[in-house]
């Protein structure tokens, strides 16, 4: 009988402590699941060359941070042209990965724990493994399309991978004339095709190019351009679109983080 009764009890101490340990993986579990369900991802993907990813990429990413969302850019291109920028900015921040499709899911899971707000994806184009794995670990896919019949055909491909990944897709008209009403015409024509194309553009700017070369942005080369001005309206848009957390604004140079 007194067998018996010890035998229950360490049954009973063993049980305790599988509950206990449960709870406890379940209560972490919890809270990384909280972080991670806060944290939103963006696929930028374009299956044509010259689309402008990359820099819609950064400049999302600096008008980002200036609203003090915390934001990593996962560079997928082989040409690596968002990791360059990186490598001649002298501020760290944002943080610029350059990464593997594979490595993807691990990559947003470090992220998340590092309590990251927003992962953009600078995704390579004609590669469609790579594209398509970044369609799928997205919250939404941005699509840079210049307003020119060539690069209006090529978007098909790219909409479709938003299809089969079963994502939200949408197009931003990018390198858009200043003058003339060649990207309004280019926003109709695709409408009339089904697709959602975000409600503003951005043009073909001389801040766009010239912040670039030295690590920069057109929000950081000069906060008043038109150009920082519409990167500004387009993160607004898909921080509403996301149900980003956004806080307040910075100054104009992104500060570094302590």
């Amino acid at each position: 009988m007194k067998e018996s009764r010890a035998s229950f009890s360490k049954i009973a101490v063993l049980l305790f402590a599988c509950l206990h340990a449960f709870a406890y993986t379940r209560k972490k579990s919890n809270v990384y699941l909280s972080k991670h369900a806060t944290m939103k991802t963006i696929a930028i993907l374009s299956q044509k060359g010259g689309a402008g990813k990359t820099t819609v990429a950064i400049h999302l990413a600096i008008a980002a941070e200036q609203r003090g969302v915390r934001t990593a850019v996962f560079d997928l291109d082989l040409q690596a042209s968002a990791t360059s920028w990186a490598d001649r900015r002298k501020n760290p921040i944002p943080a610029v990965v350059s990464a593997q499709p594979s490595r993807l899911s691990n990559l947003l899971e470090q992220a998340a724990a590092q309590a990251a707000d927003l992962v953009l994806i600078d995704s390579a184009p004609n590669a469609d493994a790579a594209s398509l794995a970044a369609a799928r670990v997205a919250d939404l896919i941005l699509i840079p399309c210049r307003p020119a019949a060539f690069d209006l055909d090529a978007i098909s491909t790219t909409l479709n991978l938003a299809t089969v990944a079963g994502k939200s897709a949408w197009v931003l008209l990018n390198a858009v004339p200043p003058k003339g009403r060649l990207g309004e015409e280019a926003a109709v024509v695709l409408k009339q095709g089904g697709v959602q194309v975000a409600p503003m553009a951005l043009h073909h700017l001389v801040a766009f190019a010239h912040a670039v070369n030295d690590g920069r942005t057109a929000q950081e080369y000069d906060p008043k351009s038109r150009a920082a001005g519409e990167v500004r309206t387009l993160f607004a848009w898909l921080a509403k679109l996301l149900d980003l957390q956004i806080g307040k604004q910075t100054n104009a140079q992104t500060r570094k983080r302590a």
